[in-house]
């Protein structure tokens, strides 16, 4: 009875051996698939900080002879659509000087968003977008822009545009006048550039594309 009950001890031992290594394994197992989980890079884009110091207060309206400034976003989106698409020819060569922008296929939900990322930075202090409009606000007659200069020993890069029927005015000449002491008066910086006015396109273009090259330049 004595051996009985022993085989069946030793038996019962047995059985639990297999489960109790089980156990024992698993954490390892963890331990070693924590181990090799890849760290994960962050893929956010670096925010850009913003242009102008905390305690200066942006310009929100401005009034010239003829025009108002009005910050750029979703409330101008129908006039702003309606001005740059009187004039898409004029404009590529004028302005962007490409053919990306402005485009005969431009959407209304493309103009929105493009009017809410303006808003949105103009909101986040890193650049700022204006359209020029009438004294009525019934039609844009341009955009001006003020942003970071992609060319070290300017504090910001100014840029404008009006559309084709009041370049033929003589419009443009007098909002660019208007524009540089407006921006001498009312904001912050000491050195600014004017691309293809106060410097011209080719000598701006090359500094642009030698800042580039010194970025992608790697240091020794």
């Amino acid at each position: 009875m004595k051996r009985s009950m022993a085989r069946t001890a030793l038996a019962l031992v047995a059985s639990t051996i297999p489960a109790a290594s089980a156990v024992a394994q698993a954490p390892k197992t963890i331990a070693a698939t924590g181990t090799a989980a890849p760290a994960v890079a962050s893929t956010a884009p670096a925010k850009r900080p913003p242009l102008v110091a905390p305690g200066f207060k942006v310009p929100v309206a401005a009034k010239g002879p003829g025009f108002k400034l009005v910050p750029l976003g979703p409330d101008l989106v129908q006039v702003d659509y309606d001005a740059y698409m009187s004039s898409i020819e004029h404009l590529q060569k004028t302005f962007s000087r490409s053919k990306n922008w402005p485009t005969a296929g431009i959407t209304s939900e493309d103009a929105m968003k493009d009017m809410q990322g303006e808003a949105g930075r103009f909101r986040n202090r890193t650049s700022f977008a204006y359209g020029v409009l009438t004294p009525d606000g019934k039609r844009e007659r341009g955009s001006v822009y003020v942003s970071p200069s992609p060319v070290p020993g300017y504090d910001a890069m100014v840029r404008l545009w009006v559309t084709k029927a009041d370049f033929d005015s003589g419009f443009e000449a007098k909002l660019y006048k208007w524009v540089v002491e407006w921006v001498r008066k009312d904001w912050p910086f000491a050195k600014v550039a004017y691309p293809g006015r106060s410097i011209d396109w080719a000598t701006w273009d090359s500094l642009v594309a030698a800042n580039k090259a010194a970025k992608a330049t790697p240091s020794q």
